[in-house]
């Protein structure tokens, strides 16, 4: 399990802390990143996101992960990785212990340039450039800033906002945070190319169940 301050091993903070309820169940985000990440691991990636989005047939589990060498995955990674995780929760629920109840896809991706930023160490290799943050709570009555992500250091993140000027608050005080797509980000990544395609999609059939998401 995550730690209370919301690191994991993985040094993912947002979305892996949380427990999503749905159908009156609930999905263990940190527990599927415990299954899932040795796969990404064993092919040489870096997992960025685990994320369950949607409700009744329409969930969708979301792995994002990127290859450390690019920042990116391409088709082929995206397949192989989509095969490994799939099998990897299967053979986890065939052992007895549920995941995720119901019919869901799962979709392998890339961050892509506008990332989401979920380790601490994407805010210091990202400083700099254009963000969008979401607070777990107003900080001085604001709880989204929008400007130039100066680092972090230690568990405090820095960002010039264009309304509101310097501030800094506590790493585990950020719910989501994505980069804005500038031309400046655009300059400083090597996008590969696949093609436009980085989603690979499979869809795994168990018991149907409605669910509600929290958002």
């Amino acid at each position: 399990m995550l730690a209370p301050t919301g690191a994991g091993p993985t040094g993912l903070w947002h979305d892996a802390a949380r427990l999503i309820e749905y159908g009156g169940r609930v999905a263990d985000i940190a527990r599927l990143t415990q299954v899932i990440e040795p796969e990404a691991v064993a092919l040489g990636f870096e997992l960025v996101r685990v994320k369950l989005t949607g409700s009744g047939d329409e969930r969708t589990l979301q792995v994002m992960a990127e290859d450390p060498a690019t920042g990116q995955l391409v088709v082929e990674q995206c397949m192989a990785l989509s095969r490994n995780v799939s099998n990897a929760i299967d053979a986890v629920e065939e052992a007895g212990e549920e995941l995720i109840a119901g019919a869901y896809h799962l979709e392998v991706s890339s961050p892509g340039i506008d990332r989401p930023l979920t380790r601490a160490k994407d805010y210091a290799n990202w400083a700099g450039h254009e963000v969008r943050l979401s607070l777990e709570e107003p900080l001085d009555g604001h709880k989204r800033l929008h400007g130039e992500l100066t680092g972090i250091e230690g568990d405090v993140v820095s960002i010039e906002d264009r309304k509101f000027g310097p501030m800094s608050l506590p790493l585990a005080q950020i719910h989501s945070a994505k980069l804005v797509l500038t031309d400046k980000l655009i300059a400083a990544t090597r996008p590969l190319e696949i093609a436009g395609v980085d989603d690979i999609e499979e869809f795994t059939e168990t018991d149907d169940i409605n669910e509600e998401e929290e958002a």
